[in-house]
């Protein structure tokens, strides 16, 4: 698919929307509306190392306007303009968990909904934290809750994790960084 134009119909504080016209691949021409996002990181932080028989993470229990209420998440948000993926993972951990990691490792870059916006999270995981005073934000509400890895596999399997970044971490730990 060939984009042959844009017209920005908005921009906001964290969005944009735009209208594309498009080539698609059979040749015929067509209008997408996208979301355009600058992307994102979440990590998955290990208070303990991850092949201990039962390691403890931190999730946070967070007030999301778009879901009517708190969701069970990772620490995750917006690359700032210029921001590494990796340093944008460690300044959410900072701020929303209250943490600092000695090691981040990177899991998987992910594309939240394709059909309609082009926002990439890249997804990691973190070990060696130490305690440092939160920074939130004004409109982020959350508890950090140390959960361990036997519960957030009871959450899942319960429909309490019901964001998609954090589904996606976290099984993606369990797959592939835990089972190794």
């Amino acid at each position: 698919m060939t984009r042959i134009t844009t017209e920005r119909k908005y921009s906001g504080r964290i969005i944009d929307l735009d209208v594309d016209t498009v080539k698609f691949p059979d040749g015929s021409i067509g209008h997408l509306e996208m979301i355009r996002h600058p992307g994102a990181a979440a990590v998955v932080p290990f208070l303990d190392p991850h092949d201990a028989p039962d390691p403890r993470v931190l999730m946070l229990r967070q007030f999301r306007h778009a879901a009517d209420g708190y969701l069970w998440e990772i620490p995750a948000g917006r690359l700032e303009p210029g921001e590494a993926p990796e340093s944008c993972a460690r300044r959410e951990l900072r701020e929303e968990a209250g943490m600092t990691a000695g090691r981040v490792i990177p899991l998987v870059p992910i594309l939240t909904t394709p059909g309609f916006t082009d926002e990439l999270i890249h997804l990691f995981v973190a070990h060696n934290l130490s305690s440092v005073p939160t920074a939130r934000e004004p409109d982020e509400f959350m508890e950090v809750h140390e959960v361990h890895w036997s519960e957030v596999g009871r959450r899942i399997r319960q429909g309490q994790v019901r964001d998609a970044k954090t589904l996606v971490a976290l099984m993606f730990v369990q797959c592939f960084l835990l089972k190794a």
